[in-house]
């Protein structure tokens, strides 16, 4: 009886050992970074801080850029087809003919065979899911007019102007929202963002190193989320 204490003291001495720091750093983490979502003013006023931001970035050019493609902190890489409305998602062993408009028509591949097995539609889920999360990561200033969007002004403590975007459908995740922030030109510069996918509210992404593409579309290539950093390589358009 007295073995079986000392092995559950020690048990759990281990567990609270390596779960206390854990618990103590995510309680500094969103006593200090945890926000409230803002409320702003809909209206012409914030919709046209959105075009501004999209003529900061050549949106014509984004517009009549048929192909991107990237790979997403050197894991999953991505071939879109925008006028096609499908994309080439490559993990690990696996390859997802992905159709955007209907999944279930997708053709997957793992380890360059074509399989129709039982986990067929889990796959594409996944490569649906990839898509939706690491597209956004380049594409989600061009996306503040989508269907569904709705745009508001927001003063910030600084007194500047701040645009807030809230997905109210579409995506792995309706209903998130972003504030997004601009430097002297009115470029985005960084994001905070209110999602279901995040333990703390208003967290702030930066968005920077953009590149002028061979279609002329600005797409950025690095992020930077408190000790993350997020990678975009091989980035291409035409």
């Amino acid at each position: 009886m007295k073995q079986l204490k000392r092995i559950l003291k020690v048990f759990f001495g281990i567990i609270i050992f390596l779960t206390l720091p854990s618990l103590l750093f995510f309680g500094f983490l969103y006593i200090r970074y945890d926000k409230d979502l803002p409320s702003g003013t809909k209206g012409k006023m914030a919709d046209e801080l959105a075009i501004n931001m999209l003529k900061s970035l050549n949106h014509d050019a984004y517009l009549s850029t048929d192909y991107i493609e990237w790979t997403f902190k050197g894991r999953q890489h991505y071939k879109w087809y925008k006028s096609a409305d499908s994309c080439e998602v490559q993990w690990n062993d696996f390859k997802v003919m992905l159709h955007l408009k209907k999944p279930s028509l997708s053709s997957v591949y793992v380890a360059k065979q074509k399989y129709e097995g039982t986990d067929k539609q889990k796959l594409i889920g996944k490569a649906e899911a990839y898509f939706n999360n690491d597209s956004f990561w380049i594409a989600a200033p061009y996306k503040v007019f989508d269907k569904g969007t709705e745009r508001r002004l927001v003063k910030t403590d600084k007194d500047e102007d701040a645009l807030l975007v809230t997905y109210t459908s579409g995506g792995s995740t309706p209903g998130d929202s972003y504030l997004w922030h601009f430097d002297r030109e009115g470029k985005p510069k960084s994001y905070q963002m209110w999602t279901d996918l995040l333990p703390i509210d208003g967290l702030e992404a930066s968005w920077s190193d953009w590149k002028t593409t061979k279609s002329g579309a600005e797409l950025p290539t690095f992020h930077k989320i408190l000790f993350l950093n997020l990678e975009i390589t091989n980035l291409k358009t035409n």
